[in-house]
This record gives C-alpha cells, sequence and structure tokens, in this order.
C-alpha cells in the first residue's frame, strides 16, 4: 500500500480512536505512526492499542510506528477554598509552599524547585498564559507577585516559568516506570517531555539503551536557544516542534519563526521533525478545518517537516478519520505543487564530509539523471534511509531492512516506504534481487531503473559505501 506523498502523519490514540476497528480506518485513512499519550488513559489501554497495532500490521504486511508520550513533570498550584478564586489585575498574590487552601491573596504551589530558580521581574504563566504574575520577591518557600492578568482561577492549574531553566530531571519517577512499560511493549519512540537541555536526551538515551528511538520534544524557550538547540538535535534521534507549550511561553509571533529554525537546524543534521499542536484544532468538533489550519499545515510541509501530528483531533475528537482524510489531502495536494518541487529543490543541505553523505547525495543526482522510479536503500540500523531522506530526492525512498525494529522507526521519516524483508543477505546479487522485488509492488515497472544504496559488509549499522545502478 503505497502512499502517494512523501510526509508522514503522527496519530494520537484515545477514547476516539483506540479500538481495533478504528485505529484500522485510521491506518487506511492515512496515519503512519500512532501516539500514545501517558499524560492520559490507563496501561490496560495502551497495551491493546499497541495489540492492535501490530495485528493490522501482520495482516496487512507493512511497519507501522508507535510513539509513546512521557508526560514529564508537571507543575501545578494547589487548591482554592470553594474551587476558585478571583484574582485582580494589579493585586498581589502570594505562592508559597502552605498545603492549605487558598483565596485570591494566596495559594500553594508544591514545587519548591520552582522558587530556587526564580528572579525577580520573572513571569509566571498559569493555565496556558490566561493568568500572568510579576515576581517582585522571592525566597527559597515563597513568591511575592504581582497580578498582571487576573481573572477567575480555579484548582490545579498549570504552571509555565519562560526564560527560565528549572533545576529539574525531565524524567519523572513515573516517567520512568512508563517508559520500561512502553519498552516493554515494544514501542518505537520515545518522546521526552518538558527537555531543557542536552544532557535530558542524553539521561533518557542511556536507559532506553537503543531499544527505541529518542524524539526531543521543544517546548522551551530555553531548548530553542541556538546553542542549546544544536545540542539537543545533536543527541535525539528526531525533534517535535512541540507548539502547545512553546506557544504559551514564548510570543505567539516568535513560533512561526521558531519552527521554521528548528525544521531547517534538523534538516541539515539529518534528523526526522514532527511539527505538532492544534494543526486542525477545528476538527475536533467539526467535520472541516478553519483555511487558517489548513494552510497550517501547508506551511509544514512547505517548511520540510517530515511528520505532522494530530493530537485531540484524533485521540478525543467526534471526527478523528476525517482529521487523518483532511492532513493526507493537503499534504498530496502541496506536494503536487510546483512551487513545493521547486523550494526542495532548491534547499539541499551541503553533504558532510562523510562516505555516507557523499553516497546518499550521489544517489539523489543519479536517481534525477535517469529518472529512476526508486531510491532504495538496505539498511541495518535505518541511517543509510535517514541520510537519503535528508537529501529530498525527488523519486521514492524504499528502505529495505532486515529488523522490524528499525522498519517501524523509518515510517517517521520523510519520503521512506519502509520493508520489513525475512532474512538476511550475503551478497550484492542478493541485495539487487531483494530490491528489485520490492520495488516491483508499486514503484516500478520492467525497463525502470533503481538506485540502490548499502553499506558493505551487510548488516553493519552506519557503513553506506556502496551505489549501484539495476534496471529491473
Amino acid at each position: 500500500m503505497r502512499r502517494q506523498r512523501t510526509a508522514k502523519i503522527l496519530a494520537t490514540l484515545g477514547p476516539a480512536s483506540g479500538s481495533p476497528e478504528r485505529i484500522e480506518e485510521l491506518f487506511r485513512a492515512g496515519a503512519d505512526v500512532f501516539r500514545l499519550n501517558f499524560s492520559h488513559g490507563g496501561r490496560e489501554d495502551h497495551k491493546k492499542r499497541v495489540a492492535a497495532i501490530r495485528a493490522l500490521e501482520e495482516r496487512i504486511d507493512r511497519p507501522i510506528g508507535v510513539l509513546m508520550d512521557l508526560q514529564g513533570p508537571k507543575l501545578r498550584i494547589g487548591e482554592f477554598a470553594g474551587g476558585k478564586a478571583e484574582l485582580v489585575a494589579g493585586a498581589p498574590f502570594r505562592l508559597d509552599l502552605d498545603p492549605t487552601p487558598g483565596d485570591a491573596t494566596r495559594v500553594g504551589m508544591p514545587h519548591p524547585e520552582i522558587f530556587q530558580a526564580l528572579k525577580e521581574g520573572a513571569d509566571i504563566l498559569i493555565n496556558d498564559g490566561r493568568f500572568r504574575l510579576r515576581v517582585l520577591r522571592h525566597g527559597a518557600d515563597f513568591a511575592e507577585t504581582q497580578v498582571i492578568t487576573g481573572g477567575e482561577i480555579s484548582d490545579h492549574k498549570g504552571v509555565n516559568l519562560p526564560n527560565l531553566v528549572l533545576p529539574l530531571s525531565a524524567l519523572t519517577p513515573k516517567d520512568k516506570d512508563d517508559l520500561e512499560f512502553g519498552l516493554a511493549l515494544g514501542v518505537d519512540w520515545v518522546a521526552l517531555s518538558f527537555v531543557q537541555r542536552p544532557e535530558d536526551v542524553i539521561e533518557l538515551k542511556r536507559r532506553v539503551a537503543g531499544r527505541a528511538g529518542v524524539l526531543a520534544k521543544l517546548e522551551k524557550p530555553s531548548a530553542v536557544a541556538p546553542d542549546t538547540l544544536a545540542g539537543i538535535i545533536a543527541e535525539a534521534d528526531a525533534i517535535m516542534v512541540a507548539r502547545g507549550d512553546l506557544g504559551v511561553e514564548c510570543p505567539p509571533e516568535d513560533v512561526p519563526v521558531l519552527q521554521k529554525q528548528i525544521i531547517a537546524a534538523c534538516r541539515l543534521a539529518g534528523k526526522p521533525v514532527v511539527v505538532a499542536t492544534q494543526m486542525l484544532e477545528t476538527m475536533i468538533h467539526a467535520p472541516t478545518p478553519t483555511r487558517a489550519e489548513a494552510s497550517d499545515v501547508a506551511t509544514a510541509i512547505y517548511d520540510g517537516a517530515d511528520t505532522v501530528m494530530l493530537s485531540a483531533e484524533t485521540a478525543a475528537g467526534d471526527y478523528p478519520v476525517e482529521a487523518v482524510t483532511m492532513m493526507d489531502r493537503i499534504i498530496r495536494r502541496v506536494e503536487r505543487d510546483p512551487l513545493f518541487a521547486r523550494i526542495r529543490e532548491a534547499d539541499h543541505p551541503a553533504p558532510e564530509h562523510t562516505t555516507q553523505d557523499a553516497i546518499a547525495t550521489a544517489a539523489r543526482h543519479v536517481a534525477h539523471t535517469i529518472a529512476a522510479a526508486a531510491i532504495v536503500t538496505y539498511t541495518s540500523s535505518g541511517s543509510s534511509a535517514f541520510r537519503a531522506a535528508r537529501e529530498r530526492p525527488d523519486v521514492p525512498i524504499l528502505g529495505l531492512t532486515p529488523k522490524p525494529a528499525t522498519a517501524r522507526r523509518l515510517t517517521l521519516a520523510w519520503g521512506v516506504h519502509a520493508v520489513h524483508t525475512p532474512d538476511d543477505i550475503h551478497d550484492t546479487s542478493e541485495m539487487v534481487a531483494l530490491a528489485v522485488k520490492a520495488a516491483s509492488v508499486d514503484f516500478a515497472k520492467p525497463g525502470d531503473h533503481l538506485v540502490i544504496l548499502a553499506g558493505m559488509p551487510f548488516g553493519t549499522a552506519g557503513t553506506t559505501n556502496m551505489l549501484r545502478v539495476a534496471k529491473i
């Protein structure tokens, strides 16, 4: 089943989409990867959904990716007497460690690490920025603030602190338990929330130990500072532009610019990048998106994103299948636009000084020159397919691999059609025969040419050093 597009779709599963029947509908509508949000739902729900995905994968004989999204540290205020209070703009308001229910003058905030990181003049955002407090004075267990933006506030609202690096690990005890559970289920990607520094990614990679790809979610201004961003991209296997919290902590006008900068940096590094949050938000309760939302999805595709993501639209919305169908339609329409082809052709990053990059760049040129039907990579780790995707060729990429885990990870990469091959191969003639067989299904016909990439010796990760042209 060939997708008639190169960008991928990541769909979140939830109450509206957790049944095996609905999962299959979403896949057939265009979902390439499924997201399990560990901020919601029980473990038994996640287990059943993974089982349904693997059963579907077996029936259709096509790799399907599964991404688990760790909750990360959730910073929240405490409770109010009566469940709510009215904050008045200009009035003083105190945050402290006292668990006593609050009122219009104070409330508890059970996070001493926040008080340690605060600075005078810093802003504290509550409930996705609906309330803004400015720090006037603070100590080890309190902060005296002035209400800048008030209104009626209620219990347990989330807290954001723009431009402050908190002395917190991105992995909570819950995340560590969830991680082991998810890895035991066989997830293919692990998304890390609340990334502030490269060390957060390193900590997760150490725990994952190669059992899944690690995706860093960029939702803090501290994470997208130029030096920090470069370090995070270098350590992560993939990146997500998590525009939800990023849009709360950064000025709205900065988010589109940051999105483009992050996509460009990931493209340069050859790392898959996902654009997420509010892409088709209206479709949670409406059968069609706004024109602005359609334009937003299209912009991400023009910018070069590998994957676009649906959150509540598929997890809890009234029209989950329609949302995936609409996203598929938008992507395919953009990719038919001659402007898209011109942008792609004009934006090829310079290859790194490695054999792998030299071969991948040459493959794109050769495929274009001879009008090849496809580029075929035979890969153990997936690295040659990811490097081929970095080149954004004008022909499909078939990622052949004997490892199911590698095939599933490749479902996140631009333009790669992952194919799980049942056995290892031993020489180039077997490799060419395998490439021809795979490409003959939906991609090529007799007389067509294939450009084949592989590493010698076979089965050794990161050794792409051979380019071969074959005729079917």
